[in-house]
């Protein structure tokens, strides 16, 4: 199961320069919000951009040495915590976490993007997905990978489904042996197809210097001026006339 962090959730988006194009986008982001009941993003992955390097299949298998290590560490956690302060600390994650950013991607390289709160369930992305998809009424799936593994439990929430704060998960159609045929053109309806690219970046105003202080010559400070004492000058007392 690949799942992103927030930095590995960024990607180049298009930017609108043109007020008319700006408010076109944004009305046709708000148009789809209203239709779809949340914001949805549409982009082309790029088939050139290098993709990472994954590993074999059996770097993946659990293994013996991976049990025995994550047992001792429970048998420690038990002995160090008690299961209400676990249990805090686990509804503690939980309520940091506002929402978690879901990727979908089709065989034909474009890529739906919507946000869920953690504590939906994964049937709120399928019910979207037969919103936007051009032939809702096929069979379909999705599934994780490297491994390759199809999500089945659809009662299950985002966060304990590890999808936080974002994944990415793949679509493909449920048909027998594979076959493909009665899929044609593109996986997403025309009116989603046509939010692909289309991004509201607030203007940022630029910072405006301020004006530098004007400096004052530095003077030395004024000493002031000893005034003559008009003191009558006294004769010692050991001085006898």
């Amino acid at each position: 199961m690949r799942v992103d962090s927030p930095s590995t959730l960024k990607r180049r988006r298009l930017t609108t320069i043109d007020p008319m194009d700006s408010e076109s986008a944004k009305a046709k982001l708000e148009s789809a919000k209203q239709k779809f009941g949340r914001e949805i993003r549409v982009f082309e992955t790029s088939t050139t951009s290098p993709t990472p390097n994954e590993e074999p299949e059996d770097f993946y298998e659990f293994t013996a040495e991976d049990y025995y290590r994550i047992l001792a560490t429970k048998k420690q956690d038990t002995f160090l915590k008690t299961r209400k302060i676990r249990e805090a600390e686990e509804a503690a994650r939980r309520s940091r976490i506002t929402k978690t950013v879901i990727r979908v991607r089709f065989p034909d390289n474009c890529t739906l993007e919507t946000t869920f709160h953690p504590s939906e369930t994964i049937e709120s992305l399928v019910d979207l997905l037969k919103k936007v998809v051009a032939h809702p009424e096929l069979p379909f799936y999705i599934f994780t990978t490297p491994p390759k593994k199809q999500v089945k439990d659809m009662s299950q929430d985002f966060y304990s489904a590890g999808f936080i704060p974002g994944a990415i998960v793949y679509f493909s159609y449920d048909l027998p042996n594979g076959d493909s045929s009665a899929v044609s053109g593109s996986y997403l309806q025309e009116d989603v197809l046509s939010l692909k690219g289309l991004e509201i970046i607030p203007e940022q105003e630029e910072p405006v210097e301020a004006a530098p202080e004007p400096v004052m010559a530095s003077s030395s400070p004024a000493v002031p001026e000893r005034k003559p004492t008009d003191k009558k000058p006294t004769k010692p007392k050991w001085l006898k006339l």
